[in-house]
């Protein structure tokens, strides 16, 4: 039987904000983009504003109606990180199985730390007052014996707890909650099984594989399994580098975007910076996804699939802006968000014979000596046509480095 621990930093932007303005302790706060730039929404908030009704996604202006003596501050990725790798460096001392979830999220599968640390609740107290004492930051746990259940033994108390879930609990203490508690169970899953009368992660436990797999193929033995504490899903090494599944990157744009051509500019320029994310980790995509974002916040995503292999701007924007085409008419309304992500990712085929797609290893060639220049000199010291000269893009910071930092330790 594994001993797995899943580690939950406390409301962390808002946690690491308060670290530097102890004037703003006893008050509610929320880390916002800067409603200038039509980043305006929450991206974390502490306890106090929690309560107040605040929620994480949620406009500014929304928030401020629930709470008018929030108090507002900039985000500081750079610290998080920092933060971020102080804590996961505590986790290291106890096992080497450390896997991050996010820039704020943990499992550590302690099972061979038992005989020298103790309890799993023993060394999830401990890790507990560690990160305390060395960061000032609180942490959740979740002691289980399983990932899934060890996550929401974390999300079941909240600040600074320790949850057990246990084959002899598990039933009693995860059965009765709402199935969408569930990890991988979104809004759109619970709907479909709240239809199939399945409400609670017991329900689930107890429902006809066979009729779950008619409504969800074959993720459906999974979701099944999960909810009667089945899993052999390892903890990876806190050494090991998943590569990545998709790599995307999108904006708001300071102003809406009008038509195709004020789109173009945009989905090029988010183009040649997930290209040049894709190079520099070696891998190629087999499709691309699109994103857009309507003034009343409402949007879709469409994908398309490439029957080739590529790490081209060129390929991304092209493949994209056909799929802008296809679904969107700017006589109805314009946009005020796009995200662009490479999809279907393999790693780079250096063997590949270029000579059945000579344009394509022009391109390609010709854009990787465009890497280094712009490594050298930044992003804007060499620019697309299309993207000089567009209203929407002058004055416009994409993607800039401190608003899309990796996470990685």
């Amino acid at each position: 039987m594994r001993t797995i621990l899943h580690c939950d930093l406390n409301n962390f932007y808002a946690s690491v904000e308060m670290k530097f303005h102890p004037e703003f302790y006893g008050r509610p706060l929320a880390v916002c983009g800067d409603p200038k730039k039509r980043h305006g929404i929450v991206l974390a908030k502490n306890q106090l504003a929690k309560k107040a009704g605040v929620i994480t996604g949620e406009a500014i202006w929304q928030a401020q109606q629930k709470c008018p003596d929030l108090v507002l501050v900039p985000p500081h990725y750079a610290e998080y990180v920092k933060h971020s790798g102080q804590v996961f460096e505590i986790y290291k001392r106890y096992t080497d199985r450390v896997e991050p979830f996010g820039i704020d999220e943990c499992w550590l599968d302690v099972t061979e730390s038992l005989p020298l640390l103790g309890t799993g609740k023993e060394i999830a107290d401990e890790i507990r007052e560690r990160v305390k004492i060395e960061t000032g930051l609180t942490v959740s746990v979740g002691v289980s014996f399983t990932k899934i259940f060890a996550k929401l033994g974390s999300d079941l108390k909240k600040p600074d707890a320790t949850t057990e879930i246990s084959p002899e609990n598990f039933k009693s203490v995860v059965w009765p909650l709402e199935v969408s508690e569930m990890m991988m169970i979104g809004k759109k899953t619970a709907k479909v099984l709240n239809l199939m009368g399945i409400h609670t992660i017991g329900d689930l436990a107890a429902a006809d594989v066979e009729a779950l797999k008619r409504s969800f193929g074959k993720i459906a033995q999974g979701m099944h399994d999960n909810a009667n504490g089945i899993e052999t899903e390892e903890v990876n090494s806190a050494f090991f580098e998943r590569a990545p599944k998709s790599v995307g990157n999108g904006t708001t744009t300071a102003q809406d975007m009008a038509s195709y051509e004020d789109a173009a500019a945009v989905i090029y320029a988010l183009s040649e910076q997930v290209a040049m994310r894709l190079r520099s980790c070696n891998m190629e995509a087999n499709g691309v996804s699109l994103n857009i974002k309507y003034p009343d916040f409402e949007g879709i995503s469409r994908q398309l699939a490439f029957d080739y292999s590529t790490s081209n701007a060129t390929d991304l924007a092209e493949g994209a802006l056909c799929l802008l085409k296809e679904n969107h008419s700017f006589a109805k309304c314009p946009l005020r968000a796009v995200t662009v992500t490479a999809i279907k990712l393999t790693p780079e085929d250096s063997s590949q014979i270029s000579f059945f797609d000579e344009k394509r290893d022009k391109e390609s060639r010709l854009e990787r000596a465009a890497d280094k220049i712009r490594s050298k000199y930044g992003y804007s010291a060499l620019r697309r046509g299309i993207t000089l000269g567009n209203d929407v893009i002058i004055g416009h910071k994409l993607a800039a480095e401190d608003d899309f930092l990796p996470f990685k330790h």
